[in-house]
């Protein structure tokens, strides 16, 4: 599979990035779901200390323990579990993040981390403290890179500004393209990739599309929106063997800013749909520039 320089580092991940987050907690279908994405040529495994309470992180440890040099690990931190686990806080302190980074690598099974993660991220922060944190891990050779996950236009600022980041992890897709506003060019300027998350929105831009739109719409669309939107992909971008899913991940992919495209998973043919996907034709211009008049250039109307 084709891979990408992510932003300036010396990290290559491929186009179609694996989303650990609905693997489950049943290890052996994990295992074998992870093992097929990386046969797949998948190198790219997003996680984090968050799902399923750090077990998401131990199954992906023990599944790629033995060719560790062959995958890309990318977790996440920020979000503090309370005692009995019915909640979490947020806590972006250095103190926490330092903390955090020694349970994930236990739980990993690894000497490092190919890219930490900040998830999320408020300009209530103390975004000095947390880059701190995050250069130091790098200098103690725990981390190799960091970036941050997040949906917050003014924080992604801030950390362009200030951090050594090299990448963001943003949600985006035809039916949120609200990163377009302004975010996806400073990142583009400042040699930060971005790897997208919701590229199928919910599954509302899948092949079982028609099924999954939402009677009270999703973000700023309405039923009748996105059902228009669908019938003119089906009507006259889907054609001999391209389907909604190939459609929707190429539209990802051709944002030039974009260097890997992270689906979320539960079984096998889930994940070999979307590498059959990723691999198909690019849009053309014409397409891409279709999809872009009959979707909504949506802004952030909160979260700033």
């Amino acid at each position: 599979m084709e891979k990408n320089q992510l932003g300036t580092s010396d990290l290559f991940v491929s186009k179609l990035g694996l989303g650990c987050m609905s693997l489950g907690t049943d290890e052996n279908k994990a295992k074998d779901i992870i093992k097929s994405a990386i046969d797949e040529g998948i190198n790219y495994l997003d996680t984090a200390d968050l799902y399923d309470f750090g077990m998401n992180e131990e199954i992906v440890g023990k599944s790629v323990k033995s060719i560790r040099d062959q995958v890309i690990i990318a977790t996440k931190v920020g979000n503090r579990w309370n005692n009995n686990q019915t909640s979490w806080i947020w806590d972006p302190s250095k103190a926490y993040v330092k903390e955090a980074v020694k349970s994930s690598l236990k739980r990993l099974q690894t000497d490092y981390i190919d890219l930490y993660q900040l998830h999320g991220g408020t300009l209530e922060d103390p975004i000095d403290e947390t880059i701190e944190a995050f250069e130091e891990l790098i200098s103690e050779g725990l981390i190799r890179y960091y970036g941050i996950s997040s949906i917050r236009p003014n924080v992604i600022r801030n950390y362009v500004e200030k951090s050594n980041i090299v990448s963001v992890m943003l949600q985006y897709s035809l039916l949120d393209r609200r990163s377009e506003e302004s975010i996806l060019s400073l990142l583009r300027e400042n040699q930060i990739s971005v790897v997208t998350r919701g590229p199928l929105a919910k599954g509302i831009l899948s092949e079982n599309a028609l099924n999954k739109i939402p009677k009270e719409g999703y973000l700023d669309y309405s039923y009748d929106e996105i059902l228009e939107l669908i019938n003119n992909i089906k009507g006259k971008l889907i054609k001999n063997d391209r389907t909604m899913t190939e459609v929707s991940l190429q539209f990802n992919l051709a944002n030039q800013t974009v260097a890997s495209v992270i689906a979320g998973v539960s079984t096998i043919h889930q994940m070999k749909e979307n590498v059959k996907a990723i691999q198909g034709n690019p849009l053309t211009k014409e397409e891409y520039n279709l999809l872009k008049e009959w979707s909504k250039q949506n802004l952030y109307t909160s979260h700033r």
